[in-house]
């Protein structure tokens, strides 16, 4: 589960915020539509140069197919020539070096909070959009939850969760399991990658099992509602829906908290709502409407990152079949390949921020206020920090693998990557995002036997034979064979 500095990143959409192309008219300075070529992997479109020889960079291509596909060269350029680059499309300063954004992303008071209102209107009054001690405090009330012991005791859950949904496998709708000649085709989104996370989150938060249906209608219909006016309307329904349901639980949990248990049916301690009913700010307890704004946040974060992950790391990994072996043979390598995927190929890619006073970045100044993206995917691919950043690779020696830590790690030649953020606003859910999509991944692997890409049925690059590349656009379908016997 992941909600990516408190799932801002989802709310930012990237780069493709809130344009509306019928509007651009003129030059790329008031941003006239263009087209761009789709360049092969790895080059990019010549956008001419200065009289200096320095790159243009022309901020329409933020809007291209060939963006989405091909992203790191013009990363790249950014980074190189333009670290601080004010694109005047959306008035967004973007921060695209690693060791920047790692300053800012400490600086909480230069850069002490996310853009009010990017979120609240559906969630409600949520933690990412507050900052300093008050941000602190109730970040912690749900975030105390998902680490340490209280993270181990999720374990069972997300063990049991996995086996159930793998042992169904054989129920599978034919419109996304095939069998013939004793191989099994799946489409790994619909037939795992997409429910798991979301059936994890409802079980540690402590939702009953007849709750289930409704999860996926508040995931979907919040997640739906995030940034976009057509469906923000049914994400606030499903939001008024979730805190009716939300009240009668609390009521009940109030006088009868309920429990987790181990795979041996042992009381491990009180799930979360449980706990949240029992928490205090300021002496007072959290009143149902607080749970619910935690609960959302945790509802809405609770899938995106673990699910696009899960897809990009098996999609990734079995385009490297020593690297899939390797993870087959020695399962302490699936913690690296969960690693390098989110450095890799991160499903969520940036963090915004307001600044609270002028700041000034590679002389670039940028005024009070200003919006401000963290390019989460640029950092990542940080060439002055990763070896052949754009190259996935799990037997990398410059990126950390370990325990997650707020601070970061860089030291002794290795570096953390940017996906869940650094600092105060790190993803709280980073934690148990990893346990899901390790443990997950290890019980897949160990029942679809010879797994492989079924290529045929994939998406192809534009030479019409390389399977498509991730880029920054999400994986929506995974074809898998895998033998029966």
């Amino acid at each position: 589960m992941s909600t990516n500095s408190d799932i801002a990143g989802s709310f930012a959409a990237g780069f493709a915020r809130a344009i509306d192309p019928t509007q651009l008219t003129g030059d790329a300075d008031t941003g006239a539509l263009r087209d761009f070529p789709l360049m092969p992997l790895g080059e990019h479109v010549d956008m001419g140069t200065d009289e200096n020889g320095k790159p243009l960079f022309d901020p329409r291509i933020m809007m291209s197919a060939e963006f989405r596909r091909n992203p790191w060269p013009y990363y790249r350029i950014l980074r190189d020539h333009y670290p601080v680059y004010f694109n005047k499309l959306n008035n967004t300063y973007y921060v695209t070096r690693y060791d920047d954004m790692t300053e800012c992303y400490y600086d909480d008071i230069a850069f002490n909070t996310i853009p009010k209102g990017s979120s609240n209107g559906v969630l409600g009054n949520v933690t990412h959009e507050l900052s300093g001690v008050e941000h602190r405090r109730r970040r912690n009330l749900f975030g105390q939850h998902l680490v340490g012991k209280s993270l181990e005791n999720r374990i069972p859950a997300i063990e049991r969760l996995a086996t159930e949904m793998i042992d169904d496998f054989d129920n599978l709708d034919d419109s996304i399991k095939q069998d013939k000649d004793g191989v099994r085709t799946i489409e790994l989104g619909r037939a795992f990658a997409y429910e798991f996370p979301v059936r994890v989150v409802c079980d540690v938060l402590g939702f009953p099992e007849e709750a289930r249906e409704h999860f996926f209608y508040w995931y979907d219909s919040i997640m739906g509602g995030l940034g976009a006016s057509d469906t923000h309307k049914q994400g606030m329904e499903a939001r008024q829906h979730l805190q009716d349901y939300v009240a009668d639980i609390v009521k009940e949990r109030r006088q009868n908290p309920t429990y987790l248990y181990d795979n041996d049916g042992n009381e491990m301690g009180k799930d979360i709502i449980s706990k949240l009913c029992e928490s205090q700010v300021d002496g007072d307890y959290l009143s149902s409407e607080e749970i619910t704004a935690l609960i959302a946040l945790v509802v809405a974060g609770g899938g995106e990152t673990t699910r696009g992950t899960i897809m990009n790391m098996w999609y990734s990994l079995l385009q490297h079949p020593d690297q899939y072996n390797a993870v087959v043979e020695d399962e302490a390598l699936w913690d690296a390949a969960f690693h390098e995927t989110l450095r890799h190929s991160n499903p969520i890619g940036g963090q915004p921020r307001h600044n609270t006073f002028d700041v000034e970045i590679h002389g670039v100044v940028i005024p009070a206020g200003s919006l401000i993206e963290m390019v989460n995917f640029s950092g990542s691919h940080d060439e002055r920090i990763f070896k052949n950043p754009d190259d996935f690779d799990i037997f990398r020696d410059d990126l950390y693998s370990g325990k997650l830590l707020r601070s970061g790690y860089n030291k002794e030649g290795k570096c953390s990557h940017m996906a869940f953020g650094v600092g105060p606003h790190m993803c709280p859910g980073a934690w148990i995002s990893h346990q899901e999509g390790v443990i997950g991944s290890k019980i897949l692997a160990k029942r679809l036997k010879n797994a492989r890409i079924n290529t045929s049925m994939m998406p192809k690059d534009i030479d019409g034979e390389s399977l498509a590349p991730i880029g920054i656009n999400k994986l929506r379908d995974l074809w898998i064979d895998y033998d029966l016997d």
